[in-house]
């Protein structure tokens, strides 16, 4: 017999798979984790923390394997956010369904599992309350997307049961829009199906496993606000949805002409700004610079006079020469960009890059 809370979400226990290596958002992830890189004001993390906690979750196991000294380095013990953190390292990479497994120790009856690079606005104890109603081994949150055949899709019968997976299918095997959304809720005891220590699979292994078992495994569809981070294309969409209100957050800053602006950062007058726009802590933006839509300054960043910036994400420490053009990019840490440098639409800068004075990306 399963056993099972009662409680809702309250006092209940998360696992972020934080482990991965962020390969496809390189190179801003060749020296920051995936779930540290910020978005907007905070790391990215930060948000899917908030969420749990506005639900009633304060304990959250991070399961990490790749730099995970830098995760722990910024968010601790969880102390600072009123919430208990705790750190399941992997030796060697365990994929998802391992990476749940090597948490097993730190667990409750009942788990919620959240994949590290997806950003969403869930009903969260909903998705429990079906859960625990239902008396389902595993629940998993499913999402619509416009083109199902890039995934693995998920059908469901007229209640909600999981009847099967189908990875990558061909277009005349797609019988439904729904995709895994990388959230779940788990009874604890199923993790026996697992091996320990050994990489395993929760989509392509664990699940298929437990429905082979009879289990019941059910779906909540979520049609509200889902994005996988993953991409520099989607990690730029996350910052654009944050700053127009498609996905909503409290920024720690003051509205300025349709913007954000930190109480510590500095704008002098003369600079040109137009909404929405997002300026960070000790950032400092100099007379007749303009900062347009989109933008995203997230902290020390020095704007030359007569740089441009619009649609454009730009990490900590960086520094914008005079008359520089910035437009649909994405700049790591402590990028250096000379005088009268073109950024074009698309480019990805990595740490420490220094861009010549009249110089073009590609």
């Amino acid at each position: 017999m399963i056993a099972r809370s009662e409680r809702g979400c309250e006092g209940m226990k998360a696992v972020i798979l934080a482990g991965g290596e962020g390969t496809r958002l390189r190179p801003l992830t060749l020296t920051t984790p995936k779930p540290v890189v910020p978005v907007v004001d905070r790391p990215f993390l930060r948000h899917q923390l908030d969420l749990l906690r506005r639900t009633g979750v304060t304990e959250v196991v991070f399961s990490v394997a790749y730099r995970p000294e830098r995760i722990q380095a910024v968010f601790g013990d969880g102390s600072r956010l009123g919430m208990r953190i705790h750190y399941a390292v992997e030796e060697t990479p365990l994929g998802t369904g391992g990476a749940v497994k090597n948490a097993e120790p730190l667990l409750d009856d009942t788990t919620i599992v959240f994949n590290g690079d997806v950003l969403t606005d869930v009903d969260l104890p909903r998705v429990v309350a079906e859960h625990i109603a239902t008396h389902a081994a595993a629940t998993l949150v499913l999402t619509p997307v416009a083109n199902p055949s890039a995934y693995g899709l998920v059908e469901l019968d007229e209640t909600g049961r999981v009847r099967r997976f189908l990875e990558k299918p061909k277009p005349s095997e797609i019988t439904t829009d729904t995709i895994n959304a990388g959230i779940y809720v788990l009874q604890t005891s199923t993790l026996a199906l697992m091996p320990p220590a050994v990489n395993h699979s929760i989509e392509r292994a664990f699940f298929p496993n437990l429905l082979s078992r009879g289990d019941l495994v059910r779906a909540h569809v979520h049609r509200g606000y889902w994005i996988d981070i993953g991409t520099p294309e989607k990690y730029l969409q996350v910052h654009r949805d944050i700053l127009g209100g498609g996905f909503p957050v409290t920024l720690e800053g003051q509205g300025v002409a349709g913007g954000w602006v930190h109480p510590d950062a500095t704008i002098e007058p003369g600079v040109k700004l137009q909404g929405p726009f997002y300026v960070g802590a000790g950032c400092r933006v100099l007379a007749g610079a303009e900062i347009g839509p989109g933008t995203v300054l997230a902290a020390r960043v020095n704007v030359a006079p007569r740089a441009r910036l619009s649609d454009c994400v730009v990490w900590e420490g960086t520094e914008v020469g005079e008359e520089a053009w910035i437009e649909g990019a994405l700049l790591g840490l402590g990028v250096r960009v000379g005088r009268r440098v073109r950024v074009t639409p698309g480019a990805v800068v990595g740490e420490g890059t220094y861009l010549s004075d009249y110089s073009r990306t590609a």
